[in-house]
């Protein structure tokens, strides 16, 4: 990997720091080539810190660490992606991140439909809300459904229709939301399981 640290006059290349599990942006700092080696020699996350012109290794007052996974360097040579493993907050403000947002995994839009059924059953609207209608009907309801839905997805699966497929797909990927919401879970709490039976 080559870094062109003699592109800026100060010797200093930006490191966008980058949680390795959530893809959440962390940080912002910036290296120097002292700084780049330390942090590969230590796998601790050393910076160059520019008020206090000296290397500055992230936690090293606080105890938050970052524990290095990898780093990469973008297709002009002189932007590193830092991947870490962080041990506690990263901003000096006690924030998960810089930009004080909550560095935990989401899915994107399945997020957003957890965040939607989580809502609906708080609501309880019954008679307008399919959702809230389920979670009143109660596990068995739910658990049925989801079961109905696997032997269509099944059934559709030995068709040649994608459409139904797909379709048939989503709703039970739908109902079986609704299910870990009943029984107090969420989608990450099945990604867990999976992650750790990787690495076995």
């Amino acid at each position: 990997m080559t870094i062109d640290f003699k592109k800026d006059k100060s010797g200093l290349v930006p490191a966008i720091v980058q949680d390795a599990n959530t893809k959440i942006v962390l940080m912002l700092g910036y290296m120097n080539e002292e700084a780049y080696k330390k942090t590969i020699e230590t796998k601790l996350v050393t910076f160059y810190s520019r008020s206090k012109e000296r290397l500055w290794t992230k936690g090293e007052e606080s105890g938050h660490t970052l524990d290095l996974v990898d780093i990469k360097v973008d297709c002009d040579d002189d932007t590193l992606l830092v991947n870490v493993h962080p041990n506690g907050s990263t901003c000096h403000t006690g924030a998960d991140t810089c930009w004080k947002e909550d560095n935990k995994t989401t899915f994107g839009f399945l997020t957003n439909l957890e965040s939607t059924i989580a809502q609906r059953k708080l609501e309880a609207n019954f008679k307008e809300s399919y959702i809230a209608s389920l979670f009143k009907k109660g596990i068995n309801k739910i658990a049925q459904k989801v079961g109905e839905e696997a032997v269509e997805v099944v059934i559709e699966a030995k068709d040649s229709d994608d459409n139904l497929f797909l379709n048939e797909s989503a709703d039970l990927l739908f109902h079986y939301l609704i299910l870990l919401q009943q029984k107090g879970f969420e989608l990450k709490d099945v990604v867990d399981v999976l992650e750790r039976r990787n690495k076995k």
